[in-house]
């Protein structure tokens, strides 16, 4: 009977099979890159606000401070309103959040006459949607 051989742990099993050569390929940037490694994309809705304000006032700046409250502003009133669309489809044994689900969000969410333009914009830019198609 042949002598049992010693097992490795696992973890020196898999560093040994490593090559140098795959490790080489890891630390290869991609062509076209010159040194410089791409920034993080960070996704906002500054462009969209900004195009909102000039439509508004057309002679009015804003500063990147109030960009960013705006930002934070337009990311809580979403999450809010998605979150409570989700539980009135839950409510209602449906697994798609529908307009209807929105604008009922929407009604229980903001108060009185915002509310009222809310549904009303909404109802104009989903008309709008459905006849494009």
């Amino acid at each position: 009977m042949p002598p049992k051989a010693e097992k490795k742990p696992v973890s020196s099993a898999i560093k040994a099979t490593t090559s140098k050569a795959t490790v080489e390929m890891k630390e290869q940037k991609p062509v076209g890159e010159k040194g410089k490694r791409r920034k993080a994309r960070k996704e906002t809705y500054s462009s969209y606000l900004y195009k909102v304000l000039k439509q508004v006032h057309a002679d009015t700046g804003i500063s990147n401070k109030a960009m960013s409250i705006m930002n934070s502003f337009v990311n809580d009133v979403f999450e809010r309103i998605a979150t409570e669309a989700s539980k009135l489809a839950v409510y209602n044994k449906k697994s798609t959040i529908s307009s209807r689900e929105i604008q009922t969000a929407v009604r229980l969410i903001l108060p009185g006459e915002l509310a009222k333009h809310a549904v009303s914009e909404g109802t104009k830019a989903v008309t709008k949607y459905t006849s494009s198609k």
